[in-house]
């Protein structure tokens, strides 16, 4: 079985033997929304491939990624059975990934929180009900990109204080025409922001920042959260700034008369977990 969990920038791969041996991979990110079938296969073929072991081959294959929807996830299906011959593929988006992993077979609400962020409510089968992120532009709440963007904000508004800017500027060695250069005129101004989060980090027991975080994480709830009305299932969410900000995403869930549930920082090892426990069923009620 090999599982990957693929970004725009990384894919995480996971292969699982059949006596329970685990390998983990790594290669560039795979987004076939973005990229062309060609790119895909270069990366499959001389960055997966050659960490795979010419004794094995894969006989299932779940991949599952951001820009995995139809019919661009035919894209990374094709690529997948041109490289392993008669292997079973299925590619879902990296939002089913995230529920497969926070909720298993139960129903429940699963969040992305990354660079970018993504939500759903999953009825321990498929999403039933999703609400558009609509990218760090004009949406991404409580994200890497979003809290990146309020940072600045903050910094050059003066809503946060003026040492902060100071020794922000000094750190990263940038002034307000270097951030509009970033920001305005450079590729990945979502990237950017969201490289600035370890500042953030760094000054999470400053009252302004910490007032900046339970803002962005209310925010996030109230526009994406609050919609599907299930005030009485917990959230559940996956990706690093999840993981790195647990304590200020429970204190803005609490404010926003909501509880937290599975908090993990990657989804990939409980997605194996999922595929694992389904597959015995499978084969069970095959045999029966």
């Amino acid at each position: 079985m090999l599982i990957a969990d693929s970004g725009s920038t990384k894919t995480d791969w996971l292969l699982v033997a059949p006596d329970g041996q685990r390998l983990e991979l790594r290669t560039d990110g795979i987004n076939p929304a973005r990229d062309t079938r060609d790119i895909i296969y270069k990366v499959l073929y001389h960055q997966l491939l050659t960490q795979i072991p010419q004794t094995i081959e894969p006989h299932d294959v779940y991949f599952y990624g951001a820009g995995c929807i139809e019919p661009f996830s035919q894209t990374v299906r094709d690529a997948v059975k041109e490289l392993f011959c008669g292997c079973s593929v299925e590619v879902e988006s990296d939002l089913l990934g995230a529920a497969r992993a926070l909720c298993g077979d139960e129903p429940g609400i699963a969040c992305i929180l990354g660079t970018g962020s993504n939500s759903c409510l999953y009825d321990g089968k498929d999403i039933v009900m999703h609400t558009p992120p609509l990218g760090y532009i004009l949406g991404d709440e409580g994200s890497g990109s979003f809290l990146g963007k309020t940072l600045l904000n903050g910094l050059f508004k003066g809503t946060l204080p003026e040492t902060l800017r100071e020794e922000f500027c000094s750190e990263y060695q940038l002034s307000l025409p270097g951030i509009i250069e970033h920001v305005y005129r450079q590729p990945a101004a979502n990237a950017f922001l969201a490289s600035l989060v370890p500042f953030i980090a760094k000054h999470r027991s400053v009252p302004a920042v910490h007032s900046m975080l339970i803002d962005a994480f209310r925010l996030f709830m109230k526009r994406n959260i609050a919609i599907y009305g299930h005030k009485e299932m917990p959230v559940n969410f996956v990706g690093g700034i999840a993981y790195q900000f647990e304590a200020e995403i429970k204190e803005a869930a609490e404010a926003e008369g909501m509880k937290t549930g599975r908090i993990l920082r990657r989804p990939i090892e409980e997605i194996v977990q999922y595929h694992l426990r389904n597959d015995k069923i499978l084969h069970y009620t095959a045999q029966n």
